[in-house]
């Protein structure tokens, strides 16, 4: 799918970002690659690049980050959840966001600069979380 909805800073909380009319264009494809029980794992690729875009475009369509205090609120621990899967959801200290590869120019020589990293340990073990519950239930 596609997010298309541009983004400027929130009229109130000046530190937050939010989808405005008024806002830059801010576009987010996403693939969905896995669904659990009340998490889903996806691909995001920007078309642009806005402050905190993919967090405030999954917030704004009610589909927060895990771990993001700013969007997404307080934890909740999905009904049913295996005990491993709270604890590992309450340990997640920070948003379940990375950035497998990132392609930019160079801003000096306009090359493209291409970075690729692996999944941090922290992210692999939630991912290995969620597919433990949602093969249990």
């Amino acid at each position: 799918g596609t997010i298309d909805a541009p983004i400027a800073r929130h009229p109130v909380d000046r530190l937050r970002m939010s989808v405005q009319e008024s806002g830059r264009p801010a576009v987010s494809h996403y693939r969905v690659l896995q669904r659990f029980a009340a998490h889903t794992y996806i691909r995001v690729e920007l078309e642009t690049g806005r402050t905190h875009q993919i967090r405030v475009h999954f917030a704004w369509r009610r589909h927060a980050l895990v771990g993001d205090p700013v969007y997404g609120g307080r934890l909740a621990i999905p009904a049913g959840a295996s005990e491993e899967l709270a604890t590992t959801l309450r340990s997640f200290r920070r948003q379940a966001l990375h950035a497998e590869r990132l392609v930019f120019a160079h801003p000096v020589t306009g090359s493209t600069i291409e970075q690729e990293a692996p999944a941090p340990a922290d992210f692999v073990d939630l991912l290995a979380a969620l597919k433990r519950d949602a093969a249990a239930r």
